[in-house]
């Protein structure tokens, strides 16, 4: 699921023709398809006075080439040639050079150019070293290309060709903080008309961010689940063969202190009670009983180290990999899981949960056919777990295959039919095909279904959240409002809840009080919330308060689950961090877009 939330306001007006600018933040929510992190301006009206030796192409067309050759044909009958035109001639020469792809006398006749051109004709000189640049590109000699064209920016600093230019240079010599500056320093220039520029932008803002996850997740350290987190994330398997019945094995087991089994009818010769020591692996199911979860790793490693002769291999990959995921360590929880999953002697079920987690770490990574290829995989394997069907639908939904997810949660609702989340996911599938589709018969379906869902489960916080993210997604705040309170009465120790009612409450009356005072709420709850901090730092961003913003956005680094999330929070700060940068460098002050 996804919410996204706009707020709007205007910049100052600009000298040199602009006109004011509307000024957009987009926010994802927590599961996340989350989008990027530029701010996105907007203008009415462009205008420019540069002529096209400033703003077009690199080099020049043929009718502008030819036009260029009749005006240096008039000139020479009438007049010698100064030192400008014969820079240009020599240009105009190395164009033809370029257009034929012979990029070494391109290179010389630019470079002749250069030579001649008296050098306060700045204009010239400028398209000169961009012409040269395009011909170093051609030849992949980017720290050429990267020296041209700071030359000609630095000869015209609103060259926008030749910050595209450099940008790409850089982008190829791995130098994506640069790049990033000046692809956006040139979608700024070009009002974000300019669409090649505009996905240029994005890619290389999500390259940026995965490079800095790759780097700062190598010495990630695990993180420490809320005991919330971990219940509401096992809540979501019904036929988990590891976490299931844990409240039977804590009634009818006692453990004492170190963990040892203690069996009250088995009395010896003195009326001592006689106590077996239990396996590594029923200590940690106890403390999974008993929320003590950072002991639960070091218990299954105990219980893997005598593999020869457990019986809960399985069980442990299964448990432990589950902790993994759970601490944000994927690549051993990922090596755990698919472990687990292909130990053909191991019970059908527990390699299909394997197989769902392992799936859901690769959607996390992006590579969503290999990640669904392991849903595929566990229904072959289960195809009575409904488990599998709804976790499918799930991540199908995530991927915006809406009519695919709405089939696996009726296949799991008829497996499964008193699990309310396959419920709650259904009809928030139907609401988002309605927004999609602009399908109002959609619009009503999800509606009626979210009702029934909630009448049927009146304690179901999942379906009272995600009914009030519908009516707010539809501007019905004051109902919104209403069924999140609901939520957070049935579920007090949702700080996600909290963090949701917040953004809702800024897109109701644009206000930025209430939402911090609910963020500040959501981390009271939960410190380790991870959501709170990104929504604080793309409120301070809307603030102008870059300090605050990133201070947040390092934090939700901390606490990220997966390189994935990682990736996508180092966007948003490398982004409110260029953003500033590059409104200083064009002298621009960026508003603050939020009403206190």
């Amino acid at each position: 699921m996804a919410t996204f939330t706009k707020y709007t306001d205007q910049l100052k007006e600009l000298t040199e023709g602009w006109s004011k600018w509307d000024i957009a933040l987009y926010v994802g929510a927590p599961i996340a398809l989350g989008v990027a992190g530029l701010w996105f301006y907007s203008r009415g009206k462009h205008s420019s006075n540069e002529d096209d030796k400033g703003q077009g192409e690199g080099v020049s067309s043929e009718n502008t080439l030819q036009k260029s050759l009749a005006k240096d044909s008039k000139t020479k009958e009438h007049q010698p040639q100064s030192r400008q035109d014969l820079a240009q001639a020599a240009k105009n020469k190395g164009n033809k050079f370029f257009k034929d792809g012979n990029y070494d006398e391109a290179i010389a006749c630019y470079t002749e150019a250069i030579k001649t051109c008296p050098p306060d004709i700045k204009s010239d000189m400028s398209t000169f070293y961009q012409n040269r640049a395009a011909a170093f590109e051609n030849q992949k000699k980017f720290e050429n290309v990267i020296q041209d064209c700071t030359s000609a920016l630095q000869l015209n600093s609103k060259y926008s060709k030749a910050l595209a230019r450099r940008s790409k240079a850089y982008e190829v010599l791995e130098k994506y903080r640069e790049a990033l500056e000046d692809i956006t320093k040139a979608c700024l220039i070009e009002g974000f008309q300019n669409s090649a520029y505009l996905q240029a932008a994005d890619r290389v803002l999500k390259t940026l961010g995965k490079f800095k996850a790759s780097e700062e997740y190598k010495t990630k350290k695990p993180t420490r689940p809320s005991e919330f987190y971990v219940e509401n994330y096992l809540a979501g398997f019904v036929n988990d063969p590891v976490a299931l019945n844990f409240t039977h094995i804590q009634n009818s087991t006692k453990f004492d202190e170190l963990g040892v089994k203690i069996k009250p009818d088995y009395i010896g010769e003195n009326g001592a009670v006689i106590q077996e020591k239990s396996s590594a692996f029923d200590r940690a199911k106890e403390c999974l009983v008993k929320h003590e979860y950072d002991k639960i790793i070091g218990l299954c490693d105990e219980e893997l180290k005598n593999e020869a002769t457990s019986n809960h291999v399985s069980e442990a990959l299964l448990l432990r990999g589950t902790m993994r995921l759970l601490q944000g360590v994927t690549n051993d929880a990922l090596a755990d899981l698919e472990r687990a999953a292909n130990m053909e002697q191991a019970d059908k079920t527990l390699r299909a949960t394997a197989f769902i987690r392992a799936g859901s770490l690769r959607i996390q990574r992006e590579t969503s056919e290999e990640a669904l290829a392991y849903f595929d995989k566990a229904e072959k394997l289960d195809p009575e777990n409904s488990d599998v069907y709804h976790h499918h639908g799930q991540q199908l939904l995530q991927l915006e295959k809406i009519d695919e997810a709405i089939a696996k949660f009726d296949r799991s609702i008829k497996l499964s039919p008193n699990f309310p989340t396959s419920y709650v996911q259904k009809y928030y599938a139907i609401h988002r095909k309605a927004i999609v589709s602009e399908n109002l018969s959609c619009l009503s379906d999800a509606k009626t279904g979210f009702e029934k869902t909630i009448e049927k489960f009146p304690d179901c916080s999942d379906a009272l959240i995600l009914y009030a993210q519908a009516l707010s997604d539809q501007g019905k705040f004051e109902e919104a409002e209403k069924y999140f309170k609901k939520a957070q009465d049935v579920q007090p120790r949702n700080a996600n809840n909290v963090v949701h009612r917040g953004l809702m409450m800024l897109q109701w009356d644009g206000k930025v009080d209430k939402t911090l005072e609910l963020l500040n709420e959501a981390l009271r709850i939960d410190p380790t919330c991870q959501y709170a901090y990104e929504i604080r730092g793309t409120i301070e961003v809307q603030r102008g308060n870059l300090p605050e913003a990133v201070k947040a956005f390092k934090k939700a680094i901390e606490l990220s689950n997966s390189e994935g999330e990682m990736a996508h929070l180092f966007s948003l700060m490398e982004a409110a961090e260029v953003q500033v940068k590059v409104a200083r460098d064009l002298n621009i002050q960026l508003p603050s877009s939020i009403v206190s």
